[in-house]
């Protein structure tokens, strides 16, 4: 079971990490009015997701429950949480400070991202961490 759980973190940390890139993508296609940089990150994650569909045992294992779970959970940190919060941020910004354009509420939103991804990562860390610990703790005891 623990190895289920290991398989499913790192899918969830990687497409996560991809996710994370493609978002970087659109703000730095921003920044150079150039689209080559979205489509770079559109073409990997394309190339991803058919290599996902296509490798009959990578598309078995993504189907497990625990895979969902935990890309579920990195949705959550990675889109769910820092749109709210960019939301809330880019109001108070805007009322205080001066308003923002396009391209700083997508900074904003990717810096947001980023943070709860790498918490995201942290977590699963910190959670594999304390396993091996237990389970090196409870095999002691014995």
């Amino acid at each position: 079971m623990p190895r289920v759980r290991h398989y499913a973190d790192i899918v969830a940390i990687l497409a996560g990490l991809m996710w994370v890139i493609f978002f970087w993508s659109i703000s730095i296609s921003a920044r150079l009015d150039s689209v080559e940089p979205t489509l770079a990150a559109m073409l990997g994650l394309g190339a991803m997701i058919v290599v996902s569909f296509v490798h009959r045992p990578f598309r078995i294992h993504l189907s497990r429950f625990h895979v969902r779970k935990r890309r579920t959970e990195m949705w959550m940190h990675i889109l769910a949480l820092p749109m709210a919060l960019a939301l809330l941020l880019g109001v108070i910004i805007e009322q205080l400070i001066a308003p923002l354009s396009g391209q700083q509420k997508m900074l904003l939103f990717n810096i947001l991202a980023t943070a709860g991804w790498v918490v995201y990562v942290m977590t699963l860390v910190i959670k594999f961490i304390h396993h091996q610990w237990r389970r090196r703790r409870s095999r002691g005891e014995r």
